[in-house]
């Protein structure tokens, strides 16, 4: 099933201000809330989509990408985890946007919550670059991409506590927070802040894991398999949910960001979607009409030149470029006809060429300017 657009799920324009996509955000999250609408699938389904949205929409490099080329270069599920916002679940949702919703229906606390406050670790991003060559851009790729990464303790399980056992910190009872009240000639004023004792956890460590030390992380590798979608381009970040480092104790894992390379054709040269092709023919060829070779993305294909061809004259190979990573078509292949002209003739070619030069077919126009393969480009497109 598609994905329904973003700003629709929210009920914002373009245009909303962050403030707004918040307030959306929250006026959702409240009515789909688990704690509201108990054993109610659809509901479930409809708050994590509004916090998937919000996940993208609040986020100013994702949104600015999701602006620019929609879900495709979002999403695209790949080993467990989903482009952009795909593939939340309820926790990763509560730990991360639980400070928007204060009290209300027991946000950050029941239905799998925070816990009133605890803080939750998180793991940082990863970034990778991958090669792609024009095949790979033009259909879509899977590529296995070994990772060197921080990986969650196999002995403890990321818990980073020996058996698992733990105390609930005595100084904050449990909630991750201190909370502090003064007096001032306004009244009582109350302040919470990050328990000291056990840094927003709420819990301590009775007994660390001998392997991890009590981080609940150790270096290790993972081999991830990444959906390329068709049409990406150079300089193009896509986004793997939770693939990053994992995060101390047991937290939310980072993410990857891929950052797409594009490795040059040795033949065909890329313009936006469209490819283009210089081709050489001799005089000869161009004057009596041809049929000449040339490259495209699936094989070599053979094209017509018509009798009297100029040079320059620029032939057009409909749908034989790359995909819209949006999936509005495709580009062309631009072929660019050159005519070689022979630097070294022979003293016969000489002659021949002499007794041709004289006649009228042969000799230039000149009121007719030649024109550039740039303001040839120029009046194709326009």
């Amino acid at each position: 099933m598609a994905k329904r657009d973003y700003y629709e799920v929210l009920g914002v324009a373009k245009n909303a201000s962050d403030d707004e996509i918040k307030k959306a955000y929250r006026k959702l999250a409240i009515k789909y809330h688990p704690d509201k609408n108990p054993d109610d699938k659809a509901a479930e389904e409809k708050f994590k989509e509004a916090a998937e949205a919000y996940e993208v929409l609040s986020n100013a490099e994702k949104k600015q990408r999701y602006d620019q080329f929609g879900h495709a270069g979002m999403s695209g599920a790949a080993g467990g985890g989903g482009y952009g916002g795909g593939g939340m679940n309820m926790d990763d949702i509560f730990s991360q946007f639980g400070d928007i919703f204060g009290g209300a229906f027991g946000f950050g606390g029941g239905g799998g919550g925070n816990g009133g406050g605890r803080r939750v670790n998180r793991g940082s991003n990863l970034r990778v670059k991958v090669k792609l060559n024009l095949n790979e851009i033009a259909h879509g790729v899977e590529k296995k991409i070994k990772v060197n990464k921080q990986v969650a303790c196999g002995t403890c399980k990321g818990s980073g506590a020996k058996n698992n056992n733990y105390d609930t910190c005595k100084i904050c009872n449990g909630s991750g927070v201190q909370t502090r009240v003064q007096q001032t000639i306004l009244g009582a004023m109350r302040t919470q802040t990050t328990c000291s004792s056990c840094h927003g956890e709420g819990k301590i460590i009775k007994e660390k894991c001998g392997t991890c030390h009590g981080d609940g992380v150790v270096r290790g590798e993972e081999v991830i398999s990444v959906n390329i979608p068709a049409g990406v381009a150079e300089g193009m970040q896509l986004s793997m949910n939770g693939k990053g480092n994992a995060a101390p104790r047991g937290g939310i894992n980072g993410d990857l960001l891929i950052l797409v390379e594009e490795e040059e054709h040795p033949e065909l040269k890329r313009d936006g979607n469209n490819l283009i092709y210089h081709s050489f023919i001799s005089f000869p060829e161009a004057a009596l009409g041809t049929q000449v070779e040339i490259p495209t993305i699936d094989g070599k294909v053979k094209i017509k030149i018509d009798p009297g061809t100029p040079s320059g004259k620029i032939l057009r190979l409909k749908g034989k470029g790359i995909p819209d990573i949006n999936s509005y078509g495709k580009g062309d292949l631009l072929v660019d006809v050159n005519i070689h002209v022979p630097t070294n003739l022979s003293a016969e070619e000489k002659k021949m060429m002499e007794q041709l030069q004289d006649s009228k077919n042969f000799k230039p126009n000149p009121n007719k300017k030649e024109k550039s393969f740039f303001d040839r480009m120029k009046e194709y497109f326009e």
